[in-house]
């Protein structure tokens, strides 16, 4: 993983454990190759930070995930960048009046993914968990499930979306004077 390895070399000595667990849980097992990915690219973008979506991106490319998984991984961080914002406003602030009325918030994309649906439901997990919506993260793991997913995934895809934050957080304290 020479763009991971790369950017891991970026890193201070206070994120030691993050550059050991960012190659571990970019390796498959439980999740397949293009869960990884997708879910690595997703929760990198929602990171936001330019130079960890570069080296995950060209790691994907490497390891030859096929187009649509990216095209998903990149919806997912899109949308849940809306609607985790909307729906965390609306469970903060816990108020009948606005747990009533309609999102009225374009979501097709939802519905149209290029891969499959547990696939595109488990990056909008990882992204919902990276930004902090309860709500998302609990419609999002109900629907990865339903689709036959087991909290095994769940776990490993969680694992990667807090260890790819983490490494957005290392390389910006790299960076810091």
């Amino acid at each position: 993983m020479e763009h991971i390895d790369r950017l891991r070399e970026t890193f201070p000595d206070v994120a030691r454990d993050i550059k050991i667990n960012l190659e571990n849980v970019l390796t498959p097992g439980t999740l397949n190759t293009a869960q990884v990915w997708g879910t690595a690219i997703a929760t990198a973008f929602a990171a936001r930070h330019p130079g960890v979506v570069a080296a995950i991106l060209a790691e994907a490319q490497a390891a030859e995930v096929p187009a649509p998984v990216v095209e998903d991984a990149r919806a997912a961080a899109v949308l849940m960048g809306m609607n985790n914002v909307f729906y965390r406003f609306r469970h903060m602030v816990d108020k009948e009046d606005y747990m009533q009325k309609p999102a009225r918030l374009r979501m097709q994309r939802i519905a149209k993914v290029a891969t499959n649906k547990a696939d595109f439901e488990l990056f909008c997990l990882a992204v919902s968990a990276v930004n902090g919506c309860e709500t998302c993260v609990r419609s999002h793991e109900a629907n990865v499930v339903e689709q036959g997913l087991t909290p095994d995934h769940v776990l490993d895809a969680v694992r990667i979306a807090s260890t790819v934050h983490a490494a957005a957080l290392a390389a910006e304290v790299a960076a810091a004077p």
